[in-house]
């Protein structure tokens, strides 16, 4: 029998991400929130300058719609604490927590990426460095409450789960802190998303949409990144929502639990995994251009952000002879691609699909060779795999472009030219 492979979807599209936000969805997939509530208060006594915390998990109401979200009372006598502090705290509600090691290791990454970001923000060593945003006791709740509701959830321990997420909208404009005004995303997000694998977006509304610790516990989550969801069966739907208000925006995040079969998505613990990425094919049936508008669209289409085209020779219906065209290209780029298959060939519609593909490593190389006892540069394409063997290289292809050119300069065969390159690249690569 095979296994069914769980499925946790994170639709950020109409919210952006914030700590709070996060833990309000999670709560309601677990059992026992109101436990992870009530624990999650027990903070005050390992804070210092706290003597209120109070938190709720509350039902509002969003254009139409129950969400989930945190109510919570603080009073705190600290405006602002050092980075020890907040380790230190940390720590010690950590030791008394029932949660995994591997929950406890993401909760301290999770900080100790703020704090690092902070640090590289404003230039100061770690230990010296002064939190102002992130010193309240919220900070903690979320970090804490975010690792034991996917701890409950059985996210760090099993293989059979798969996290994917959206694109993040980061929001724009201003933000007031305690430095002063400072665009969005804030410099300590973006810290955090430079050494991360999170794919963003910018707006669409003016506003902070993805704080610093939100965007911390998700990029220590390494979800893969999927624009619509994954197929699978929906087993749970889970809405949320933050502190703010807007007046055209719903600020709505939607988490997705479900399963497929482990057989339908690719050996987890295959080298070629993270070399996923997904790609846009798009097509469309002609019967009545000419040769010379085919071969001007050609022209113009690899101008812009293609990866690849195709024309087919077809027969259509009444035996009329055509042509199908095919586009690959990335996923945002395919309404653009589709407005200029549209207008350079007068075709009526176009198929699309978003599609998966393993695309591997490649790079540019560039070497000196001697023909004929004259020295030539050639660039040429080396891709590759990495893996836990080490570069395992797949193909060695000097650029046509460089071998033509050699060939005008000496007399000889394009042909022969690439016989020689290869054999003198194959010398570098010997012991790949």
């Amino acid at each position: 029998m095979k296994n069914k492979m769980r499925i946790l979807y994170i639709d950020l599209q109409n919210s952006g991400i914030s700590g709070d936000m996060f833990l309000a969805a999670l709560l309601e997939l677990v059992p026992e929130s109101n436990k992870i509530v009530n624990q999650l208060e027990e903070l005050k006594n390992v804070l210092p300058g706290v003597s209120k915390l109070e938190i709720k998990l509350i039902k509002t109401e969003i254009t139409g719609i129950q969400v989930n979200k945190l109510k919570i009372e603080i009073k705190e006598t600290k405006d602002h604490r050092t980075a020890t502090i907040l380790q230190k705290s940390l720590t010690d509600f950590l030791v008394k927590s029932q949660i995994s090691d591997s929950a406890k290791d993401y909760a301290n990454k999770v900080l100790n990426s703020l704090i690092l970001a902070e640090s590289e923000v404003h230039g100061e060593l770690t230990k010296n460095i002064h939190l102002h945003e992130l010193s309240s006791v919220d900070t903690l709740i979320d970090i804490i409450g975010v690792a034991t509701a996917l701890d409950k959830f059985n996210a760090f321990n099993d293989n059979d789960l798969r996290i994917f997420c959206s694109k993040i909208p980061l929001g724009s404009g201003t933000i007031n802190t305690k430095h002063g005004i400072l665009a969005i995303p804030a410099p300590a997000t973006l810290k955090i998303l430079e050494k991360s694998n999170l794919v963003t977006c910018g707006g669409p509304i003016e506003s902070e949409l993805t704080t610093p610790t939100g965007a911390a516990l998700l990029a220590h989550l390494e979800p893969q990144i999927l624009q619509h969801l994954p197929d699978m069966k929906i087993l749970k739907t889970n809405y949320s929502t933050g502190q703010k208000i807007f007046e055209n925006f719903p600020n709505v995040l939607r988490l997705f639990y479900g399963e497929d079969k482990k057989s339908d998505f690719s050996n987890l613990s295959h080298s070629l995994q993270k070399y996923v990425e997904q790609v846009a094919i798009l097509e469309t049936d002609v019967d009545d251009i000419s040769g010379e508008i085919l071969g001007n669209f050609i022209s113009t289409i690899e101008n812009e952000e293609i990866l690849d085209v195709q024309i087919f020779s077809s027969i259509t219906k009444k035996n009329r002879p055509g042509h199908i065209i095919k586009v690959l290209c990335y996923p945002e780029y395919t309404f653009n691609i589709i407005e200029k298959i549209i207008t350079e060939l007068g075709t009526l519609g176009v198929r699309f699909n978003i599609s998966n593909r393993v695309c591997i490593n490649r790079r540019i190389e560039r070497k000196s060779i001697d023909i004929n006892e004259k020295t030539f540069e050639i660039n040429y394409k080396v891709s590759f795999i990495e893996s836990e063997k080490g570069m395992e290289i797949i193909n060695i292809k000097p650029e046509y472009e460089d071998l033509k050119k050699i060939s005008e300069e000496t007399g000889m065969t394009v042909k022969k030219i690439q016989l020689l390159v290869n054999s003198k690249i194959k010398q570098i690569y010997e012991n790949f």
